[in-house]
């Protein structure tokens, strides 16, 4: 008569996601890249690249082709081969994958897919702006035990269709929800946003759940990336902000500028992070 309770809690240690482990993080902060950041490259190549900026993790995005001369690309339809070899990779060069998105999902199906992409790949999170489906990600959320965090581009009220820019809009989503759902706080598209975002950090705090890192020349859609701590950002007083409120989950560096070499604005922008994240 014990057996359904045993197979129950079998499933259930089966669908729960590892947590960021230790090994990735560096006096407790887990850093690495967005692998849009090397959207030229392969996404083998931004596994690579990630470890050479000093990297420990990397949040994947959906379309980026997998190696090079191969047409397969990341995605939560992929084969199995080509998600085995993904994670293969990411082993064999000692980053861990932790994230996935920005990903749109178009119904509770979808939803499911993209999570069983998420516990074969072992990740702490999946990033998503289809808000509109919140019910069916909490659902997805308590069944896998993978967090979900809400990622926003820049915007503004004179879009009111796009709404997912404005973190008081995304505190009202997520708040009375199943405490795994959260935001991805984009630092550099709040400022393309006119936001100042360690306001939005305080704004969304206790439901933060992880870090898209990027300093901006300028507020507002003409500025362009710069490394961490030359810009109008104020990165050092969001990551002591994140440090008040015991941040726990990851920070993808996501260097939208010198496209074909900026593996060493990504290293600049990762060591500045650490030594504020040391202080």
């Amino acid at each position: 008569m014990h057996t359904p309770i045993l197979l129950t809690l079998a499933l259930a240690v089966n669908l729960s996601a590892a947590p960021i482990p230790e090994a990735a993080r560096e006096n407790g902060l887990a850093i690495g890249c967005q692998a849009y950041t090397f959207k030229e490259f392969t996404a083998f190549d931004a596994i690579a690249k990630t470890k050479e900026a000093g990297g420990k993790t990397i949040e994947f995005y959906p379309g980026q082709k997998l190696r090079p001369g191969s047409e397969d690309v990341v995605s939560h339809n992929a084969s199995e081969a080509t998600v085995k070899a993904l994670k293969d990779e990411c082993t064999r060069q000692g980053i861990f994958p932790v994230n996935y998105g920005v990903v749109a999902a178009a119904n509770a199906a979808e939803i499911r897919k993209i999570m069983e992409f998420a516990k074969t790949m072992g990740l702490y999170s999946v990033c998503t702006e289809s808000t509109e489906l919140v019910a069916d990600w909490e659902a997805a959320v308590k069944e896998y035990d993978i967090k979900v965090a809400f990622h926003e581009h820049g915007g503004s009220m004179s879009n009111p269709k796009y709404k997912v820019w404005n973190p008081l809009y995304i505190l009202g989503v997520v708040e009375s929800r199943d405490p795994r759902i959260g935001a991805c706080a984009d630092l550099g598209h709040w400022c393309t946003s006119g936001l100042k975002p360690l306001e939005c950090l305080h704004i969304l705090k206790g439901h933060i759940i992880s870090v898209h890192l990027k300093d901006k020349s300028t507020m507002g859609g003409s500025g362009v990336v710069v490394p961490a701590g030359k810009g109008v950002v104020d990165v050092a007083a969001c990551i002591d902000e994140l440090k008040k409120q015991d941040f726990k989950g990851h920070v993808s560096v996501e260097y939208e500028a010198d496209w074909n070499n900026n593996v060493p604005g990504v290293k600049e922008t990762i060591d500045f992070a650490r030594t504020q994240w040391a202080k």
